[in-house]
């Protein structure tokens, strides 16, 4: 069903004031340079998980685990993400997603079967390819921003704090930007390896 780079059993920061796991799916078009999950950007790599065992860990965490966070590389990526996600919900689990909003037709098939999206801004959206190498990327990163605020799906706006957004006031232009949207941007550090 998914292409899987790996899983978390078990985590308390994944999804806000729940015990959840963690699927990481394989795959990104985009290419940030201060990406910590390098591993997961390749769409060749085959799964390291099969579907039907990960279902099968899942039945074995009901009552332990409140939800399943998809995250990535970028989860909606996969065609099949939402089937996915509606599998998990069914089973009793709260579901969330991580997403860059790269693929807002895909975000928008997958909002019906989502208690929460935690959505990852790069830079205000006229400066994205600057970031993702992608031509394109901020149309796109904002369509799914636009999609998420109409919707009543909880959600979370957070950028990483790349020297990038530190020059010409940018990361203020983003913070506005989301308070406007009656939200908080959240700040999360670059990982160094």
């Amino acid at each position: 069903m998914l292409t899987i780079g790996g899983l978390t059993p078990f985590t308390t920061i994944d999804y806000p004031g729940k015990l959840a796991a963690v699927i990481f799916c394989q795959g990104c078009a985009w290419r940030c340079g201060y990406c910590h999950n390098r591993h997961l950007l390749d769409t060749s790599q085959p799964s390291a998980y099969v579907w039907q065992d990960v279902i099968s860990f899942l039945e074995q965490r009901r009552g332990l685990l409140d939800a399943v966070v998809f995250s990535g590389g970028e989860p909606t990526l996969q065609p099949r993400l939402p089937q996915a996600l509606a599998a998990v919900q069914q089973m009793g689990f709260l579901t969330g997603l991580h997403t860059t909003g790269a693929y807002p037709q895909r975000l928008l098939d997958c909002l019906p079967h989502l208690d929460w999206v935690g959505m990852d801004l790069k830079a205000p959206f006229e400066l994205y390819e600057a970031i993702t190498g992608v031509t394109g990327s901020g149309a796109a990163a904002e369509q799914s921003a636009t999609l998420l605020q109409q919707s009543k799906v909880p959600c979370q706006f957070r950028t990483t704090l790349d020297p990038f957004l530190l020059a010409d006031n940018r990361i203020e232009k983003m913070r506005l930007m989301v308070e406007g949207w009656g939200g908080k941007l959240l700040l999360q550090q670059v990982l160094l390896r």
